[in-house]
């Protein structure tokens, strides 16, 4: 069975299947923030996200994060380490992109065990 929840006018915020929770992409609120700023806001999402899905960040299991400027990537990576464990950290990659929209300097998605 698939369970969508939290629908957006483009998709489903969460979709879980199998005991697997797939997150779609998330950005910061407010994009006048820094890289960090804006990792900031987007792991308390996570956070908040998770929860709604029955899960917890410590289940993570993969992230995909989508940056505009890799020259940042030493802020987002400190963000994202207080945020979550060394014991919890899922695999992950950092993809380069050339835009997000603007203002738009992070974008992650996730997928979680249940």
């Amino acid at each position: 069975m698939v369970n969508r929840i939290l629908q957006t006018p483009i998709m489903h915020r969460i979709v879980e299947h199998n005991g697997i929770v797939f997150l779609g992409g998330l950005i910061a609120d407010d994009l006048t923030q820094s890289m960090g700023g804006q990792t900031e806001q987007i792991c308390a999402k996570l956070d908040k996200l998770l929860s709604e899905a029955g899960t917890d960040k410590t289940k993570l299991v993969s992230a995909m994060l989508y940056v505009t400027d890799m020259s940042q990537k030493g802020e987002m990576n400190a963000a994202w380490t207080k945020w979550i464990a060394a014991a919890d950290l899922p695999t992950r990659a950092t993809i380069g992109v050339a835009d997000l929209g603007k203002d738009v300097l992070i974008e992650v998605v996730v997928t979680a065990a249940a």
